[in-house]
């Protein structure tokens, strides 16, 4: 299994000038990000909003590469936002799945069958033109770049230890330091307005 914000300092090393959605890896990447002005944090929406969200952001930018860290938790809620995405083929969007075996934003209770889903199968079968599956960091550090080189839509599947939060959610530490229309703001001024 891999430590998430391990997996993060990896891939920041190759994000290039690649928007970020960070979903579920937020709370660590909002530490490692060389350039915030290019994330868009989603901080913690109801889950199965991710993949439907990074589909609709790289569609409506095209130009711009965009990738999502999404949870199995957000895919379990929303599987149909696989085949949409197969369907519609954005080459720029790059889905990340971590998948902890756990809803840990909830306190931690065990994804059915947890053990035995193969998304990577689920996201092939769905229409996605190339998946992986990672559960070392080795592994993945050694294709990354391979990754995020090949035209889209790419899904990733990476095993990850669970980091489970106990503390009611409205007495959580926020640890996207933006508001809602400042990361706006960022994001227009970074990549100007839709054309």
């Amino acid at each position: 299994m891999i430590h998430t914000e391990d997996m993060l300092k990896v891939f920041a090393k190759y994000r290039g000038n690649a928007v970020v959605i960070p979903g579920r890896g937020g709370r660590h990447w909002h530490t490692i990000s060389d350039k915030p002005e290019r994330d868009v944090p989603l901080g913690d929406p109801a889950m199965g909003g991710h993949g439907s969200f990074g589909l609709g952001f790289a569609l409506a930018r095209p130009n711009e590469k965009v990738i999502l860290f999404d949870s199995e938790g957000d895919i379990l809620m929303n599987m149909g936002a696989l085949p949409t995405i197969a369907e519609k083929a954005p080459p720029n969007f790059y889905h990340f799945m971590l998948d902890n075996g756990v809803y840990a934003t909830t306190g931690g209770q065990p994804v059915p069958n947890a053990q035995n889903i193969a998304y990577d199968v689920i996201a092939k079968g769905s229409g996605y033109p190339s998946t992986f599956s990672f559960d070392n960091l080795e592994d993945f550090t050694n294709n990354i770049e391979a990754i995020l080189n090949a035209p889209g839509p790419v899904f990733v599947a990476l095993k990850i230890h669970p980091e489970v939060e106990n503390v009611p959610i409205n007495q959580r530490i926020r640890w996207n330091p933006r508001s809602r229309d400042k990361v706006i703001s960022d994001l227009q001024a970074e990549i100007g307005p839709r054309k």
